[in-house]
């Protein structure tokens, strides 16, 4: 059985970060929308990348990284 998973809104993404004490900013609203989903995924940074590409933001690879360690530093990704 293959469960759609749906991103959380974005207010319950600014959530997630004020919880976590990260600024919300633009770069993490979208990252964190394509990550933090009802079940959680498995994805790679490049993966991630090209999903917010071709979603129309304009992010660098390197800030996928960092965000990525950002998220895992405070605990919202393992």
């Amino acid at each position: 059985v293959t469960r759609i998973t749906e991103p959380l809104s974005e207010s319950a993404v600014i959530e997630l970060l004020r919880h976590a004490r990260l600024r919300p900013t633009r770069q993490r609203l979208a990252l964190g929308g394509l990550l933090f989903t009802e079940h959680g995924r498995h994805v790679t940074a490049e993966i991630l990348h090209a999903e917010a590409v071709a979603g129309g933001e304009r992010v660098s690879l390197a800030t996928v990284y960092n965000t990525l360690r950002q998220f895992s530093e405070v605990g919202l990704l393992r």
